[in-house]
């Protein structure tokens, strides 16, 4: 064995060369691969418009409900005694919309609440509208505003 200080001792050597072959092999590959092309084109279908077609707005009967418990058809106060009353103000509302054609849509029943208006007489309001065989019933929401 030879335990001298001064031999063996080499600078280490950096070989590139394989390095530099494996950098060449990954461009070449990118290179033929990859497919350039100067502008490049979004096929988009634009929507169209026509304005000649008028959309028909479903008749619509709104009624009102206050806090009190009070309730309007399209703006118009009505007594309440029971829900079977409040239908036929209902059909009378329905009948004057639709000209007394037959066959013509039943109209849309919005109901239009107050905030301290009772659970009651929400539900008296679809009974009413049940009874009276309008069967598309909505609800109004507004939003509640920031400013005072």
């Amino acid at each position: 064995m030879n335990f001298r200080k001064g031999r063996g001792k080499e600078d280490p050597e950096i070989n590139l060369i394989p390095f530099i072959d494996v950098l060449l092999v990954i461009l070449i590959f990118l290179m033929v691969t990859t497919t350039y092309s100067r502008f490049t084109e979004l096929q988009i279908t634009l929507p169209t418009a026509d304005a000649e077609k008028a959309q028909e707005k479903p008749s619509q009967i709104e009624i009102g409900i206050d806090a009190q418990g009070r309730y309007k058809i399209n703006s118009e106060p009505v007594s309440f005694l029971d829900a079977t009353n409040l239908a036929n103000d209902l059909k009378k509302a329905a009948e004057a919309m639709n000209g007394g054609k037959t066959g013509a849509p039943d109209p849309v029943v919005i109901i239009n609440a107050d905030r301290a208006a009772t659970h009651q007489s929400v539900i008296d309001v679809l009974e009413a509208a049940r009874i009276a065989g309008l069967a598309k019933v909505t609800f109004a929401a507004q939003a509640t505003s920031t400013s005072k």
